[in-house]
């Protein structure tokens, strides 16, 4: 599959995403992304060790705590706590995995092919769900110069 090909399949709304790194701030981008999806009608499922709901959404405080049947996971947490979530989502069976634009380390992508994970990396999520404003412009450069996955 092309990069273009995974994020149309992570992107399609027929299964629920898993979203690592919600925070309880509406401020922070987090809950950005994690606010911009709900308002696209995604079925989440937030994951944040510290709360137990984000609005009126239960919240899990880990991948191993999620129900089962989740095969997405976007990971919005600092790069230190990256690679280990990407190890528990392979214990719990998730396949497909967007690890946010910076979130990633430098094993992250080994660990993913070493594991047989479907892995989005370095990209933002903002430019590819229905972007506005300062992401569509930033997608239309991507696009200018050739750097847009196909």
């Amino acid at each position: 599959m092309t990069k273009l090909e995974l994020i149309k399949d992570f992107l399609a709304k027929d299964s629920p995403i898993a979203v690592a790194g919600v925070s309880r701030n509406p401020k922070k981008f987090g809950r950005q992304v994690f606010d911009k999806l709900l308002i696209l009608n995604y079925q989440l499922f937030p994951i944040n060790k510290f709360c137990n709901k984000i609005g009126n959404i239960n919240c899990y405080p880990d991948v191993d705590a999620l129900p089962s049947g989740i095969d997405k996971l976007l990971i919005l947490t600092p790069k230190e706590f990256t690679d280990e979530i990407v190890e528990r989502a392979h214990k719990k069976g998730i396949k497909k995995i967007w690890v946010q634009q910076m979130c990633d380390t430098d094993n992250t992508l080994k660990l993913a092919d070493k594991l047989g994970l479907k892995l989005i990396v370095n990209e933002c999520i903002f430019m590819f769900a229905e972007p506005k404003g300062i992401h569509r412009i930033h997608k239309t450069f991507k696009m200018i110069f050739g750097t847009l996955p196909k």
